[in-house]
């Protein structure tokens, strides 16, 4: 087999001679209208030539490369145009031959920025005041040869009056027009690029090595104003990454911040920047600050597990072999582990912050109907199909449930190190062990299931295969709990809310009731899903509908929040009036155990392990 590969690779090597980077030219001043215009030239040999468009993007797990919104292709040789044609089993491919004397092809294309905000990188990702650029958008490379064995030169020319910043090295600038140095195209589709109008660039790290930048771009000017303190709480998040993994595996670190309502709103991790979407008034609104607090902990996390050290079947040659995602529940699941406990450790969330935010994911997967009949395992072998999957029915589907229960899963991996090794071992060591020293530039080190069982015995002696296997193959009704039990820590309900809770609420305009009448509905009364065991479904109510009236009075989230606080006290049904498409009709809710929602409380007959994990590492490691 591997004889095979080595043929096939000798072979499209004969067929593409690379004596020079490939070269793609971004213009980029168009971008406000939803339109990038690209020229590449690309170094050929004469004979058949397949041209591929990234398909399977890292981070994304999945196939979603926009290949729809590529548009406009021309290729051509001097004047002369060359004819291609798409592949007919393979969508993204493009197959052309070289004309005998032809060293060198040009390549034309656009591509059209959607508006749609549902997605990833593909989605919308552009407004009239700001914009983030990924490179694997814009260009073709060639079939059959590693990424990190081709080269390309990039230049980009923004629109007048922008500022912009990748961690992509600079060549020359002038102007507007700038010139990248040459890179691999992994490195290439790894760099992003954000640019703005308004824009503000804050050093993390003044004075020391490797440098860390934190560069925002809004859609108005007030949206930038970041305080001192959180200054502060992102330079002690460099700290605390160094104190955790002991080593760091890039030149330099760039945050890029990119605060808008009108692009999709997600993190995606890169070796040396990290492309971050929210809400436009994330650092002035304290609700959305408190919501997001983990978003640059987890992204930042992501350069040592999931691009430093990432599973084997996610560390692909190239965008078109299909990734494997059964391990996600560590590239992602230990990440957001990690990203949660980061956010105190660093002061972006108190301690009870810290706690509101961990029983509201502990509550949600300690009740999800879906979890009787698909182990978390599914939920990450799964992942190119549970990414797109609706809201409706989600407490019946499941979605990718690594992210949450990856936490409560090395939450209690890392109470059980500290409680089989007395407190001399924790998950910190492991984190050293397998992603840290020596330090390095950005470099790929491919790992298995055995290898984290591997690491972790050296760490401290456990059936760990046994441990996690458990865990992963589960149809148990209820969720991993043994890291919040262990830690001194319980899941309860309460008739009030924690802060957090209200936070997610504000954030997400949604007013959550999963534990009293099983319904989360957003403000303008759209039903998004229903607890399967809940009073709302056993009365019949579905998701995507809209509440019209409770009570006989017109829907507002005050009334329905009265509604259920009103009927403890009373024998009759909370009547509800349900818009479904055309047609309306009453359902009867008979419950009368008033609000209910998740916080932890104190376990007195345990040690408050949790408080440890959480608590500034840093500075203990300095003394």
């Amino acid at each position: 087999m591997n004889r095979i590969i080595l043929f096939l690779c000798l072979t499209a090597l004969a067929l593409f001679a690379q004596t020079s980077p490939t070269t793609v030219s971004v213009d980029a001043t168009d971008c406000t209208r939803r339109l990038y215009h690209v020229k590449m030239t690309m170094p050929v040999k004469p004979g058949p030539l397949t041209l591929l468009y990234p398909e399977w993007i890292p981070g994304e797990h999945g196939p979603t490369g926009p290949v729809t919104d590529l548009v406009n292709v021309r290729i051509t040789s001097g004047s002369k145009a060359i004819p291609w044609r798409r592949d007919l089993n393979d969508m993204y491919t493009f197959a052309l031959d070289v004309p005998q004397g032809v060293s060198a092809i040009e390549i034309a294309l656009d591509y059209i920025a959607t508006p749609e905000s549902s997605g990833f990188s593909s989605a919308a990702s552009t407004t009239d005041k700001l914009a983030i650029l990924s490179w694997n958008q814009m260009l073709l490379y060639p079939k059959g040869i590693p990424t990190d064995q081709l080269k390309y030169q990039a230049d980009l020319t923004v629109p007048a009056g922008w500022r912009y910043a990748s961690a992509l090295p600079i060549e020359t600038e002038s102007g507007r027009h700038i010139q990248f140095q040459s890179a691999s195209l992994t490195t290439l589709v790894d760099s992003p690029v954000l640019m703005g109008v308004y824009f503000k660039t804050v050093d993390l790290s003044p004075g020391t090595t490797p440098p860390h930048y934190l560069h925002i771009a809004a859609d108005s000017d007030r949206a930038t104003q970041i305080t001192p303190d959180e200054i502060a709480h992102y330079r002690n998040l460099v700290q605390e990454t160094g104190a955790l993994f002991g080593a760091r595996h890039y030149r330099d670190y760039h945050f890029l911040l990119s605060l808008s309502d009108h692009i999709a709103h997600f993190g995606l991790e890169h070796h040396e920047s990290s492309d971050d979407r929210t809400q436009e008034r994330m650092l002035i609104d304290d609700s959305v600050r408190r919501v997001e607090a983990d978003l640059l902990t987890h992204e930042m996390a992501h350069s040592w597990n999931g691009k430093y050290r990432r599973p084997a079947g996610l560390a692909t040659p190239d965008y078109s072999e299909p990734m494997k995602g059964n391990l996600l529940w560590v590239y992602e699941g230990l990440t957001n582990y990690l990203g949660e406990i980061l956010a105190p450790r660093s002061g972006l969330l108190t301690a009870d912050e810290f706690r509101g935010s961990l029983a509201r994911a502990a509550a949600m997967l300690d009740t999800r109907y879906g979890r009787r009949w698909r182990p978390l395992q599914d939920t990450a072998d799964a992942a190119q199909l549970l990414y797109n999957s609706r809201k409706d029915y989600e407490d019946l589907r499941r979605n990718v449930d690594y992210y949450e229960e990856g936490t409560l899963i090395w939450l209690e991996t890392d109470v059980t190190v500290r409680q089989l090794s007395h407190g001399a071992k924790s998950l910190d060591d492991f984190v050293k062990a397998f992603e840290g020293a020596p330090s390095t530039g950005p470099m790929v080190k491919p790992y298995t299931f055995e290898d984290v069982g591997n690491t972790l015995n050296a760490v401290q002696p456990y059936d760990w295969t046994s441990f996690f296997r458990d865990r992963l193959t589960s149809t148990s009704p209820h969720a991993p709990l043994g890291g919040v039990e262990k830690s001194g820590w319980k899941l309860v309900y309460t008739d009030t809310p924690t802060q957090m809770w209200r936070d997610f609420e504000v954030s997400e305009k949604t007013i959550d009731l999963s534990y009293s009448i099983g319904l989360t509905v957003k403000d303008d009364g759209e039903i998004e899903d229903v607890k399967m065991d809940g009073p709302a479904r056993k009365a019949g109510i579905i998701p995507a509908t809209r509440i019209v009236a409770v009570n006989a009075r017109k829907f507002s989230p005050e009334l329905l929040r009265e509604a259920i606080d009103a009927a403890v006290k009373s024998a009759g049904p909370i009547e509800i009036l349900i818009e479904d498409s055309e047609f309306y009709k009453t359902f009867r809710v008979d419950y009368h155990g008033g609000e209910k929602y998740p916080q932890l409380v104190r376990d007195e007959s345990k040690p408050d392990l949790l408080s440890a994990i959480i608590a500034p590492h840093a500075a203990a490691k300095a003394q």
